[in-house]
């Protein structure tokens, strides 16, 4: 009972941060334009906000389909994280990185910004969803790793290359795809 626990948590924390790596990534760049602390904080804490809200929406969506259509459903999680981890590791591959010409520090360019970050973990709760994990646990952790790995990425910003955040895509796009093939295995 313990052991399955622990590698639940461990499972659960390796998906947070993956999610984190894209926030983390996508904040380097934001963070060479020289930010506050103050909008740091700012910025951290609504992406940390969409970490929880897309992934408890996601979680709602799959754990009504699993209710109903059962074990193709977890499946189909599975794939979706195998899918969607590919889909990290090609994007962070293919494109440098985008220009957005809205202030991504404040107001609409804010919440645009931050959800386009969480956009992944909507997916992630809908396969977690699936599975029936807990909804409590899911959400506390990825609002707090997105947040702290967001913080991270802006605090770093300026001193940080641009290509390091792509590696950290591509790693937390291995880490979903792993997880994906452990489900579906």
């Amino acid at each position: 009972m313990v052991e399955q626990l622990t590698g639940e948590m461990l499972t659960l924390m390796l998906i947070a941060i993956a999610l984190g790596t894209d926030a983390f990534s996508l904040c380097l760049g934001l963070g060479m334009q020289g930010l506050t602390k103050k909008e740091i904080g700012r910025i951290s804490v609504t992406i940390g906000g969409f970490h929880v809200l897309m992934p408890l929406v996601g979680m709602f969506v799959g754990i009504y389909l699993s209710r109903v259509v059962g074990e193709i459903a977890k499946i189909l999680g599975a794939l979706m994280l195998i899918g969607l981890g590919i889909h990290m590791v090609w994007q962070s591959v293919k494109q440098n990185q985008e220009t957005v010409s809205l202030d991504r520090t404040a107001g609409i360019g804010l919440l645009l910004f931050s959800m386009s970050v969480s956009m992944d973990a909507l997916s992630v709760g809908f396969s977690l969803g699936l599975f029936e994990a807990p909804v409590g646990l899911v959400v506390s952790l990825f609002g707090i790793v997105g947040a702290c790995m967001a913080a991270l990425g802006l605090s770093i910003g300026s001193r940080v290359s641009r290509l390091f955040g792509e590696y950290g895509e591509i790693v937390g796009g291995a880490i979903l795809f792993t997880l994906g093939l452990k489900f579906l295995l």
